[in-house]
């Protein structure tokens, strides 16, 4: 038996090894029928969307989750390898209060120990989540519903522009869209706000893999596979570059992909990295120190392909019929250079930063525990 009674507060944390096994209708399945919160990793992070979404976790993950995570009492991970990232330094602070029970295909990551007592079934995760639909699992409806209320709460904070541009082209794009993501800040801010309408709806990224420059060959494979339909690319400035020549691809073979460039003209992740552990010594990440961009409107022009500079992403109100058309097109969306991302959980200390309010965290604290 997988699951008990005893619990009040379980949580089901989900990896790209569900949507690999074909189960992400059976976690749906599940999560309509108990009502238990879901939580993703950031490679299975488009698996619960819509009304299932609530957050992913780890270092960029959205603060909510990873505070539900500290507060639930039984963790139910399915096709999530619970890597570094997930985890943390130290394991011990990874969902102090909960029991762990995981499934993956995969026996060398059920080698490794997250906790001492945790349970393991080394099985495809198909399997699994038909062993959990068999069992005779309660209604975790007030549960969530505190979830949602402290998410309600948090939704608020940790908004960078970023951020924002993302929420803005999540409410312009239709139900179940396919969106490829590239590598870098653009990746992150995805995660955290990329919500999509509806549940069969896809977000391609990299993963664990880093690969820069894999957004726009995302979105061309996606279109192609579709038999030429639509699909976005939400990438960087420092993406783009590493395969913008594929622009030409996209206008030979008449592909109607809608490119966003989410442009702060700094290669973000590193430039970041060299702001707040480097003392602003940048190289080769910002335009001061051997960096820059070019117009990438024009270059779009050039290729063919009808583009806009946005000097906000408010301005893609503007543009919504491009966002349905049939054909392709650039968004060339400002934003300002010094766009960080947060929150992230610090190595030294498994805090989260920045810190919120004493006020809030104690609030949050009191409606993840509320009897």
């Amino acid at each position: 038996m997988i699951f008990h009674s005893t619990y009040n507060k379980p949580i089901l944390l989900i990896g790209n090894g569900v949507r690999t096994a074909d189960a992400v209708d059976m976690v749906h399945e599940f999560a309509t029928k108990t009502n238990i919160p879901i939580l993703t990793t950031m490679n299975g992070v488009d698996i619960a969307q819509d009304d299932l979404h609530i957050g992913f976790i780890g270092t960029h993950g959205n603060r909510i989750a990873n505070m539900i995570l500290n507060e639930c009492d039984l963790v139910i991970s399915v096709g999530a390898r619970l890597g570094i990232r997930q985890v943390g330094h130290y394991t011990q602070n990874f969902a102090p209060k909960a029991d762990l029970v995981r499934c993956d295909i995969d026996e060398y990551e059920l080698s490794r120990n997250i906790k001492d007592d945790e349970k393991k079934y080394h099985t495809d995760a198909r399997d699994f989540m038909r062993m959990l639909l068999n069992e005779n699992v309660g209604n975790y409806t007030k549960w969530k519903n505190q979830c949602l209320e402290a998410k309600n709460i948090l939704d608020s904070y940790d908004k960078q522009p970023g951020n924002l541009a993302i929420e803005k082209i999540s409410s312009i794009l239709p139900a179940n869209p396919v969106v490829s993501v590239d590598v870098g800040m653009n990746q992150c801010w995805c995660a955290q706000s990329l919500l999509l309408k509806g549940n069969k709806g896809r977000i391609h990224i990299s993963g664990g893999y880093g690969t820069m420059g894999c957004g726009l060959p995302f979105a061309i494979g996606s279109s192609i596979a579709m038999n030429g339909k639509i699909s976005y690319c939400i990438c960087g400035d420092g993406g783009l570059q590493m395969n913008i020549q594929e622009l030409e691809t996209v206008k030979r073979e008449k592909l109607p992909i809608k490119i966003f460039v989410l442009n702060n003209k700094v290669l973000g992740k590193i430039s970041e990295t060299q702001h707040f552990n480097h003392n602003d010594r940048f190289a080769n990440t910002t335009n001061k120190g051997g960096y820059s961009v070019p117009e990438f409107n024009e270059i779009a022009q050039a290729y063919g392909i009808k583009s806009a500079k946005l000097n906000s992403y408010e301005e893609l109100d503007n543009y919504k019929e491009w966002i349905t058309d049939n054909e392709p097109c650039l968004f060339n969306i400002l934003l300002p250079e010094n766009s960080f991302l947060t929150p992230k959980i610090k190595w030294e200390t498994g805090k989260i930063s920045p810190e919120l309010p004493k006020e809030i965290i104690n609030k949050i604290i009191y409606i993840l525990n509320k009897k």
